[in-house]
């Protein structure tokens, strides 16, 4: 009796553990949306790409457009959104996050642009990774 309670406390505080470390995962992917949609609100793209992994494997992919790079995906938002009006104000919802481990998880959502002509929306899947630096988009899929 005592080995099968001694074996029960052993996986409830495992579960315990895993439940804690995954709540702080998304507490802590969820900081990084809000901090760039607070960057992008303000017309600061440099501070909206803080979010995303600063390498050359960074992968951006919206329509038929593969964008593979830090430096060349912060070139593609310079580029198509190169004015206040264009950026709009952005928001995200409809988030669903699924964490795969210790240090990746997956987000689908959806973004939606509030522009003074039109307001442009459509979903996203992001793969986050956990670096030093903290949880960074490895991966962003955006129609």
């Amino acid at each position: 009796m005592k080995r099968l309670l001694f074996g029960t406390t052993i996986i409830l505080l495992l579960a315990g553990a895993s439940f804690a470390q995954e709540s702080n995962a998304e507490t802590a992917i969820l900081k990084v949306m809000d901090d760039q949609a607070a960057a992008w609100n303000k017309g600061d793209i440099e501070g909206y790409m803080r979010g995303y992994w600063v390498s050359e494997k960074l992968t951006f992919v919206s329509g038929d457009t593969v964008t593979r790079g830090w430096q060349a995906t912060l070139d593609r938002y310079k580029k198509g959104y190169d004015t206040r009006e264009k950026m709009g104000s952005l928001t995200f919802s409809d988030l669903e996050m699924t964490i795969l481990s210790k240090d990746a998880a997956i987000v689908l959502g959806s973004w939606h642009l509030q522009r003074a002509k039109d307001a442009p929306h459509g979903k996203f899947t992001l793969v986050f990774r956990k670096f030093k630096e903290g949880w960074r988009i490895t991966l962003d899929h955006t129609s």
